[in-house]
């Protein structure tokens, strides 16, 4: 049996407490078994699942980047939204998020497509679905993690303050219902994939935008260099 929620970090465990007991993550769970007994590779491995939560804990959150899936290839996916560890090539809408933030801020272009500098600042980079079959695109959609993904998102709406939600792109923005705006920051600009990225989202100064606002409201600003 693939034992998911001991490997989240406390603050989070605590926080989704109501999310881990649901019937729908015990059917996320039993997808999981189920593609282990086929012998089909996931990606991320088990213990990088859930990296956004355990390396930005609840009290320290400020930013939230939403992305769709886990990249599908052979060493990409680490358990946050965009990024790719040490040494992996930097994938196509990764280097047009480098490019805005040239534009935007003066950033240089990392050498490095590894974003958990942001994460330990508090920038909780999260895929609304957590997993996916090696080399298959979207195969672990509409399999209980958009649930999961949105209660956390909705949770986090409700319960927090001050918190800035970047959503790049229809799939993102579709998540705006679950934010109070009231509470929080929205910025939404275009996803920057290549097939989008030069319809809205270079230039929409979204890194800028949100030190802006944290400024604003007395918090700590983002270091986006990498």
């Amino acid at each position: 049996m693939i034992e998911i929620e001991p490997q989240m970090e406390e603050s989070w465990k605590i926080f989704l407490k109501e999310e881990f007991t649901s019937s729908n993550f015990k059917e996320i769970k039993k997808f999981l078994v189920s593609e282990k007994t086929a012998k089909n590779k996931v990606f991320p491995s088990g213990n990088k699942i859930f990296t956004a939560f355990d390396m930005t804990p609840i009290d320290q959150l400020k930013v939230v980047i939403l992305g769709q899936d886990p990249y599908h290839g052979s060493g990409q996916a680490h358990g946050l939204s965009f990024s790719v560890p040490e040494g992996i090539p930097i994938p196509p809408s990764l280097r047009n998020i480098f490019k805005e933030l040239l534009l935007d801020i003066g950033v240089k272009k990392p050498i490095s497509g590894n974003l958990e500098k942001w994460a330990a600042q508090g920038v909780l980079l999260l895929n609304a679905t957590l997993t996916v079959r090696a080399n298959e695109a979207g195969s672990h959609q509409n399999r209980g993690w958009e649930k999961f993904t949105d209660s956390v998102i909705k949770k986090i709406s409700d319960e927090k303050e001050n918190i800035v939600f970047l959503l790049w792109g229809k799939y993102a923005q579709a998540k705006e219902v679950l934010i109070n705006p009231e509470r929080h920051l929205i910025l939404k600009a275009a996803h920057p994939s290549p097939f989008a990225a030069y319809r809205g989202f270079f230039g929409c100064k979204h890194f800028s935008r949100t030190n802006t606002y944290l400024a604003e409201c007395g918090l700590s600003t983002i270091d986006w260099s990498l």
